[in-house]
């Protein structure tokens, strides 16, 4: 058995106290259970990220067809005078 020291916030510690001797369990006992808990809930680690994705380029997205100036002029004539 390997011996550990953790840091858990005083409220939290509060709770296990409690949980713990509800059930007459020592705190180490109510750990290893929580820490059974998770692996079985949380059997596999999260799949690594992928490196083949990267974002789309903005030739790949937005308005079709537009060039920058076209859609430089369809966005002033859609503005609000307001804001001119």
């Amino acid at each position: 058995m390997t011996k550990t020291q953790i840091q858990i916030p005083e409220e939290l510690a509060r709770e296990l106290r409690t949980f713990a001797r509800r059930r007459e369990w020592s705190l180490a006992e109510t750990f290893r259970r929580g820490a059974e808990l998770l692996l079985q809930v949380y059997p596999e680690p999260p799949a690594a990220p992928s490196d083949s994705w990267t974002p789309p380029t903005s030739g790949k997205v937005g308005w079709k067809g537009l060039t920058p100036a076209q859609l430089r002029d369809a966005v002033a004539d859609d503005l609000d005078p307001r804001l001119a």
